[in-house]
């Protein structure tokens, strides 16, 4: 993908294949989408959505050392909120590509997933903002933040698994 356009359905099929891996619990997989030194995960808060992790209290603000923390307690089986693991199914749409920022593409898409756990399904509604680096054909994430468009985390004011 170095020195060519990259296209709306290559950024469309790698954001299909995290949702897969997310899906199918494969966080180690998962994980390793990310730019190993620079990746990050963020989730603002639901009243300030366009603020900064570096200047407003978010419900994420995962640095790489955290992303793997949080994989390995997810999947060791002893989170409590996440054992067993809930289901989940990512639905990604209105995938847009809105530029670059240095070496990275800024991309931009519609989400909502669905999660299914003791008989009960909770939607959670939203954007991503993707930095992507494209490698090797395909992409490293720099930076993957989660928008979510609801007015509260209800019933459970919390999020234990992967949005």
């Amino acid at each position: 993908m170095a020195g060519t356009a990259v296209t709306r359905a290559e950024v469309e099929d790698f954001l299909f294949a995290e949702a897969d891996l997310l899906d199918g619990w494969q966080l180690d997989e998962w994980l390793a989408l990310f730019d190993e030194e620079r990746g990050g995960l963020y989730m603002p808060s639901t009243d300030s959505p366009d603020s900064t992790h570096t200047e407003t209290l978010f419900l994420i603000a995962d640095n790489m050392t955290r992303l793997r923390s949080r994989v390995s307690q997810l999947l060791s089986g002893l989170t409590w909120a996440e054992n067993p693991p809930s289901r989940t199914n990512h639905m990604i749409s209105n995938v847009r590509i809105l530029g670059t920022e240095g070496d990275a593409l800024l991309v931009k898409a519609n989400f909502v997933v669905y999660r299914m756990r003791f008989q009960n399904i909770d939607p959670y509604i939203g954007k991503y903002r993707y930095k992507l680096l494209p490698r090797a054909g395909t992409f490293k994430i720099l930076e993957r933040r989660v928008i979510l468009d609801l007015e509260s985390l209800r019933p459970h004011g919390k999020v234990s698994f992967i949005v």
